[in-house]
């Protein structure tokens, strides 16, 4: 197939590239760099079966030539309100990439009469009442949060696609990711992962706030590929949740980070500073994942994070 692959220069669009290319498949890759990065795709650019656009998916989209299927990653996806790019403080082009984004990807798709992927996210279910999360939760949200310009926007990304697929018959999925970790990731994400093993690499205590119970599943970045192309090759219309259902404490996690850096610094308890609505627990149910993909992680979170450190030692200068 020939596919066009949005938000192709950040974490997830860089590797999904990659995937592709790896099965055969010819990449067009689209960004405009506002969160990913040209380094994430500097290894592909001599591949002559990838080809590069830069365009904000926020306006008209024209691709030359056939396309033969569409995946739409392309959008702000830290909640870092210290980072430049985070959403929070991208709130505009954010809605933009969720609604105008997914209506013109999914325009791409009806006239190619292509099949159509959009990149969906666990934060749909908000702080979530029902746990493990299936796909059947219609979710706890605040519409107004200063999360919501991240979560509305998928939340009307899912309902387009469904949209164009009831009325236009697009063939359309819709996956919702939960949290992933691997090489590539930004090391001002804000999130955890990289917090801690940039604090880790660098001899310093882990801040865990609050008393370090709230919870989260993570998935490595290999593994959610392997679901999400699974996904694109399958019949499935409706939503399916890729994530890793093993749940850990950030407590638990913070531990185990400093075991296999071999920091000996610590963690320091620090008093709970919550972005607004963000979750207390998260992890996905994949019952559906597993009966409709055959899919399920493969990958433990000590591998994951082993494979992991070298890239940050790497960012970090350490190497």
């Amino acid at each position: 197939m020939r596919i066009l692959v949005t938000g192709a220069a950040g974490f997830l669009g860089s590797h999904l590239c990659e995937r592709l290319l790896n099965e055969g498949h010819s990449v067009v890759g689209m960004d405009n760099f506002i969160t990913g990065s040209p380094e994430n795709l500097a290894h592909l650019t001599n591949n002559p079966r990838f080809e590069f656009i830069r365009h904000d998916v926020a306006n008209f989209i024209f691709v030359p030539g056939k396309i033969d299927a569409v995946l739409h990653f392309a959008s702000p996806a830290s909640p870092n309100p210290s980072s430049p790019y985070g959403y929070t403080n991208l709130p505009i082009q954010t809605m933009k990439a969720g609604a105008l984004g997914t209506h013109n990807t999914l325009g791409v798709a009806r006239a190619h009469n292509a099949r159509y992927l959009l990149a969906s996210t666990s934060e749909i279910y908000g702080d979530p009442l029902e746990h493990p999360q299936k796909e059947t939760y219609w979710g706890h949200v605040d519409p107004i949060g200063i999360r919501s310009v991240y979560d509305e926007a998928k939340r009307f990304a899912e309902a387009l696609t469904m949209a164009y697929h009831r009325y236009h018959g697009i063939d359309t999925r819709i996956v919702r990711i939960f949290n992933t970790y691997g090489p590539r990731m930004r090391l001002d994400d804000g999130r955890v992962v990289p917090n801690f093993i940039q604090q880790a690499l660098r001899g310093e205590p882990l801040t865990v706030y609050g008393d370090g119970l709230q919870t989260r599943s993570f998935c490595y970045v290999d593994d959610l590929i392997e679901g999400i192309y699974r996904l694109l090759l399958s019949d499935e219309h409706f939503p399916v949740n890729i994530g890793n259902p093993a749940e850990i404490t950030i407590l638990e996690f913070a531990e185990t980070i400093n075991r296999l850096v071999g920091n000996k610094a610590g963690i320091i308890m620090k008093e709970l500073s919550r972005l607004g609505d963000d979750p207390q627990r998260r992890r996905p149910d994949i019952t559906r994942a597993k009966e409709i993909l055959k899919w399920q992680p493969t990958i433990s979170l000590e591998e994951g994070i082993k494979k992991t450190i070298p890239y940050f030692k790497m960012k970090l200068g350490l190497e």
